[in-house]
């Protein structure tokens, strides 16, 4: 009983097709596509010295170490 055929794949993937819908799937796709670029993005800055933009972590080094808390109002989609 070794691996999979294409077969066996392809109905996997139908039958997830037909569990999740393809706009829900879509949707998570977008969802980790932005998490991987931020996380990238994130690599990319602690790499260079923490220098760009100001995110979480840098705006809390620069309040000398004291939480800022906050809520965010609108979802602005990048």
């Amino acid at each position: 009983m070794g691996s999979f055929s294409i077969w066996h794949w392809l109905i996997v993937l139908l039958i997830v097709v037909l569990v999740f819908g393809t706009k829900k799937l879509r949707n998570i796709g977008e969802d980790l596509g932005g998490a991987v670029k931020g996380f990238r993005e994130g690599m990319r800055e602690s790499a260079e010295g923490g220098e760009g933009k100001t995110d979480g972590a840098s705006a809390q080094r620069i309040a000398g170490g004291q939480t800022i808390e906050g809520e965010v109002k609108d979802k602005v989609k990048s």
